[in-house]
């Protein structure tokens, strides 16, 4: 079957190897032009008729694997290659009749596949059938044995059938290879998305803190502390820890876990001079809820450092039989506020994770909340197994 689909091959590279091959196949396919050949070798006709014959099998040959072996498939080719395939039908109609002979009616089986394979299912089975009544038709007319005229009937509707099958399967491995494609290409551009989005919450949080701490050690230094060399130290460390961090995400190996995330907020706050409480209820985390919360929390102590000019900062988790949830809410000065690229990114995670990121604002403060739906396998059962 592969190797059929090769030998009439209607796209593919136009590379010179890859046409040579496909030459050479729709030669060893034109084999059964060996009969009407065989009328002028053995002397059956004379020699002005041979001469005709030859020529007009000639150019019918020209013709055929002019418009078989054109550049790329029909739908793509050249208008004048459309004129061509009517002057090959037109010769694999009437020289059967013009030379009277039964040798030529093999013609018409090789423009059946020509158009099973050229033209969209519906044309093609015109084609074919078509075809198959003009083979018909001239055998009739020249009066050929009914044994070679049915058998070169079924060869043309059976082959022709065989065909539009490779035609098809061509198709769809040209449909399949562009899906592949595209699929690579948003694979990529969600890959990006990934280490952008990873890239704001790491380095956004690391790099407020630094600002933070160096801040406090600069008024340390300014006064004369010994804590001033201990700030430096910690600046340091935020450093290495945010480029490990963003070596992760780069890698694709980085996962966020709330508990660290918490310790990190709470060393972030502190720094600031805002009093974290965390408050925690129900069953333990499901790895992905984990990770899910662990960048919130990142993202929304992140923000409280920056603007809020809070005092206190609240995180409170549960998970439960009504599912899990995540709050981040502070008692800074809240007021209007518009979703800047770590919010927005948030909320993309918490819906890919099948829940709704809220946002609030107002005269008393920010509040930031995550709610996810429980999986269908939560049953108290599993949430006390949980909890032993």
């Amino acid at each position: 079957m592969s190797r059929l689909a090769n030998v009439f091959s209607f796209g593919g590279p136009d590379d010179g190897p890859y046409r040579l091959r496909r030459l050479i196949g729709m030669s060893l396919g034109l084999i059964y032009l060996f009969y009407p050949v065989a009328e002028v070798i053995d002397g059956r006709v004379g020699t002005a008729q041979a001469v005709w014959r030859m020529t007009a099998l000639a150019a019918f040959v020209g013709v055929y694997l002019t418009v078989v072996l054109g550049p790329r498939g029909l739908g793509h080719r050249p208008r004048w290659m459309f004129p061509l395939l009517g002057l090959a039908t037109l010769m694999g109609a009437v020289f059967p009749l013009v030379f009277h002979s039964e040798s030529w009616l093999t013609l018409p089986v090789y423009l059946a596949v020509v158009y099973a394979m050229a033209l969209p299912p519906r044309r093609a089975v015109l084609g074919i059938g078509a075809m198959t009544a003009i083979l018909i038709a001239d055998g009739l007319v020249i009066g050929a044995e009914d044994g070679l005229l049915w058998m070169l009937v079924l060869q043309s509707a059976t082959l022709g059938v065989l065909f539009m099958s490779v035609r098809n399967t061509r198709v769809l491995i040209g449909k399949l290879k562009e899906a592949q494609s595209e699929v690579a290409r948003l694979a990529a551009a969600e890959e990006r998305l990934r280490i952008a989005r990873d890239l704001h919450d790491l380095l956004g949080h690391g790099l407020s803190l630094i600002v933070l701490k160096s801040e406090l050690a600069r008024r340390l230094a300014e006064q004369g502390s010994p804590k001033a060399a201990g700030e430096v130290a910690d600046i340091e460390a935020v450093a290495r820890q945010a480029l490990l961090q963003v070596r992760e995400a780069v890698t694709g190996y980085r996962r966020s876990s709330l508990p660290e995330e918490i310790d990190g907020a709470r060393a972030a706050l502190a720094a600031a001079g805002i009093a974290l409480t965390v408050r925690t209820s129900g069953a333990p985390l499901p790895e992905d809820l984990d990770g899910l919360f662990g960048w919130a929390v990142r993202e929304a102590t992140t923000n409280v450092v920056r603007h809020a000019r809070a005092t206190r900062c609240e995180i409170t988790v549960s998970y439960g039989e009504r599912g899990a949830a995540l709050e981040v809410a502070d008692n800074g000065r809240g007021g209007p506020y518009r979703p800047g690229n770590g919010l927005t990114g948030l909320g993309e995670r918490a819906r890919a994770a099948g829940g709704d990121l809220e946002v609030e604002s107002g005269g008393r403060g920010f509040r930031v909340r995550i709610a996810v739906a429980p999986p269908p396998d939560l049953t108290p059962e599993v949430v006390a197994d949980r909890l032993a």
